[in-house]
């Protein structure tokens, strides 16, 4: 699959006590009408546990900038959401109550309408609830895409 470019985002939750949040190249835009995606977790993460518990989620699309984000995100091991993005602006979604980052080229807060388990993954196909305003989408950048396991810009 290392071969299969891909978009990468980091897929943002709030468990009421801290933010939590990993780097996910498995998204896709399932229907526009009405607007639903579908994103792709380990089954065994504490974001899968979470989406499972909360129901909805957050979805920052990452441009070119974001090689380090994208990198911090999915470190074994890592802090909190909150301090991975504390050098960043960012926002909490209206809807979600999930970390947005102001540099994302797109932004989408997600509520689940089903939960499909396939292999060591969850696959969440989830309704749109909110389209956050972020500044990234008016900057004109350029997607980040992970291929041949690394992070490259789309060129």
């Amino acid at each position: 699959m290392a071969r299969f470019p891909s978009g990468v985002t980091v897929v943002t939750v709030s468990d009421e006590l801290d933010d939590i949040g990993s780097t996910v190249s498995a998204f896709a835009s399932i229907s526009a009408e009405p607007p639903i995606v579908m994103v792709s977790v380990i089954r065994t993460s504490y974001l899968c546990e979470v989406i499972d518990l909360r129901g909805r989620f957050a979805v920052n699309v990452l441009g070119e900038r974001h090689r380090a984000i994208a990198g911090r995100f999915s470190a074994e091991g890592r802090p909190s959401a909150r301090l991975l993005v504390a050098a960043e602006a960012h926002h909490r979604g209206e809807h979600s109550g999930a970390l947005i980052l102001d540099s994302a080229i797109a932004a989408l807060e997600c509520s689940v309408s089903q939960r499909v388990e396939a292999g060591d993954h969850i696959v969440y196909l989830a309704s749109v609830e909110g389209l956050p305003e972020v500044a990234g989408a008016r900057a004109g950048t350029s997607p980040l895409i992970r291929y041949g396991g690394r992070y490259r810009g789309l060129r």
